[in-house]
């Protein structure tokens, strides 16, 4: 069973702004009516997207709706006709016009990144494009000046670009991912990339000395020993029927951790389960006035990855991934779709505070029938070769690669 404390960095990135700070000297995110919209609908499409990765899963597991949403209002921009019509429905965007979700992207994430002295939170973005690939100015234009992306064009068939893509990615998450793809396509033409880095100092840490290694009782009723970590401090907490919860803040408390524990007879699928938008900002607001606890929490520190094309079908974006129905007309005009999104999380819980890390790869591809795009011929696996004479047809030599060795 997944341990509900996943979820205090799945969503607090977006919702920073539910959290007022009454000190002068706190910076606050001020929002206008439209960026509201736009983290309300970057939530619901979170929750959702949780709901359908977390629910039933055995293992641990982290997403971040915030790099997911911010690689996909990328891509956004190169979408037309139906395929534009889905990703809005699915993003929860639809009554938004695309300056509008970039703008309030482009205050949003700047916003983010100068909250909190004690804490570091960085989000890059880049587009890595095969170099004899056309992609359309004004698409690249957007991404420069409102996510202010890193854009290049690299040898997709040389293993050089590999390295340029996942050397982007580890730089970018402070080497706590190293990687995002394990190979390139020989169809792929073009890699969007997000890239989320967060490390938080707590308010009041936890006290080294005070950690120990106390039962934890999985949800199969089996009992291990893990280091429990304590502290006493003054935190929110909301109870309901279904959990008790806190609210532990970091730095200056712009940034938070939710910590929700089932009550007896509930487990964390039914919080999952139950949570809807409407919920989640009720329970935000449940919340009651700082008051002193002991606080006992378990270390952790795990990683997760998944790729995220089924489930995104699932919520309604179909066509962009149909290798005959997508309509990415903005990007370029030779026939694109999304063939892969990649997204792999980190997060480190420690005495001291938090460190994680998220990356998501939208993948766009062509076909054969790609207009003027002079399609790669990609020997790496076993071959087969064979040497002729033209004329008569006759062949010369036959023979089979299954270790291409250079022997003197």
């Amino acid at each position: 069973m997944i341990p509900i404390t996943l979820v205090l960095f799945v969503f607090v990135l977006g919702s920073c702004n539910l959290w007022e700070n009454k000190s002068k000297n706190i910076p606050e995110i001020n929002l206008d009516e439209k960026s509201t919209q736009l983290v309300q609908a970057g939530n619901a499409f979170g929750l959702e997207l949780f709901q359908r990765i977390a629910s039933g899963e055995e293992e641990n597991s982290m997403i971040s709706p915030l790099s997911i949403s911010v690689a996909l209002a990328m891509a956004y921009n190169g979408a037309d006709g139906d395929t534009r019509s889905e990703m809005e429905q699915t993003l929860k965007v639809a009554g938004l016009t695309t300056e509008q979700i970039n703008d309030s992207y482009e205050y949003l994430i700047d916003a983010l990144q100068s909250l909190d002295e004690d804490v570091v939170f960085e989000l890059a973005n880049a587009i890595f494009y095969e170099q004899s690939f056309s992609v359309k100015k004004d698409f690249v234009d957007v991404n420069k000046a409102v996510y202010d992306a890193e854009v290049s064009g690299v040898d997709f068939a040389s293993p050089a670009a590999l390295e340029a893509i996942n050397g982007w990615v580890s730089e970018k998450t402070h080497e706590k991912i190293q990687k995002i793809m394990d190979a390139l396509d020989p169809m792929d033409r073009l890699v969007l990339l997000n890239a989320v880095y967060f490390n938080g100092i707590w308010k009041t840490r936890f006290d080294e000395e005070g950690t120990h290694d106390l039962s934890f009782t999985r949800s199969d009723g089996s009992v291990t020993e893990v280091p429990m970590m304590s502290k006493k401090d003054e935190v929110e907490y909301t109870s309901n029927d279904l959990f008790r919860a806190i609210r532990m803040p970091y730095g200056n408390g712009q940034y938070n951790m939710v910590v929700f524990l089932p009550q007896e007879g509930y487990k964390p699928d039914d919080i999952i389960d139950t949570c809807s938008p409407a919920e989640w900002e009720a329970w935000m607001d449940s919340f009651q006035e700082e008051t002193p606890w002991n606080i006992i929490l378990p270390r952790f520190k795990y990683r997760y990855e998944l790729e995220l094309k089924k489930v995104l079908k699932e919520m309604g974006m179909v066509k962009a991934f149909s290798d005959t129905e997508a309509d990415f007309s903005e990007i370029s005009d030779v026939f694109l779709y999304i063939s892969r999104i990649l997204h792999k999380t980190y997060i480190d819980v420690n005495e001291n505070g938090t460190e994680a890390a998220a990356v998501t790869a939208v993948v766009f591809t062509t076909t054969s029938a790609g207009g003027d795009v002079v399609p790669s011929f990609f020997v790496d696996r076993p071959f087969v070769y064979a040497i002729t004479e033209k004329d008569t047809g006759a062949i010369l030599f036959m023979g089979k690669v299954v270790d291409p060795v250079y022997e003197d």
